[in-house]
This record gives C-alpha cells, sequence and structure tokens, in this order.
C-alpha cells in the first residue's frame, strides 16, 4: 500500500499536464491551488486504466477543494471539490 503524501489541510497545486488520454483531472483544475479535505484510500490509476494497462499505478486518491472564483472567477462564495489521484499533485511551496 502507498501512503499518502498529502493530509487533511495541506495546500496542493494540480499539475498542467495536457496528456493525449483519458484524465481524471479535470482542464479547469489544472495548474489550481487548492486544498486537500480527505484521504480517500489508494485506487488504481484512471488514465491507466482507461488505456487499458494490465498494472495501473495504485495511487492516494484525495478530496481537493478549490475557490470556485479561483477556476472560474467572481462570484466566489463558493468551493468546488474534486477527487484528484496523488500524481496530479505537487506541494505548494
Amino acid at each position: 500500500m502507498t501512503e499518502p503524501r498529502f493530509m487533511a489541510g495541506d495546500r496542493v497545486r494540480t499539475t498542467t499536464v495536457d496528456p493525449p488520454h483519458h484524465t481524471r483531472l479535470p482542464r479547469y483544475a489544472r495548474g489550481q491551488v487548492g486544498e486537500v479535505v480527505e484521504v480517500q484510500g489508494t485506487w488504481p490509476l484512471a488514465d491507466e486504466r482507461a488505456q487499458g494497462l494490465p498494472d495501473a499505478r495504485v495511487e492516494p486518491v484525495y478530496t481537493v477543494r478549490f475557490a470556485a472564483e479561483d477556476l472560474w472567477g467572481p462570484p466566489g462564495g463558493h468551493w468546488v471539490q474534486v477527487e484528484l489521484w496523488e500524481s496530479y499533485l505537487e506541494v505548494v511551496a
């Protein structure tokens, strides 16, 4: 089992990778800073499963929340939560 790199309350930035295949990282969330809300456990990486790879990597999955205003501009006042695999995330310095 892969130990989670992040925990609830950590600030993370999503990658800006635009792969030529299916990904569960929505385009609107790429390159954005959010906050880990919860660790969801470990799951096979959806990107690799969608490609039919026989041994998809198993990674921690996190619920990450983003301020809606950061994603789409004003008006704000609410949050958007997305379930994201660990390889989509990096530490915010």
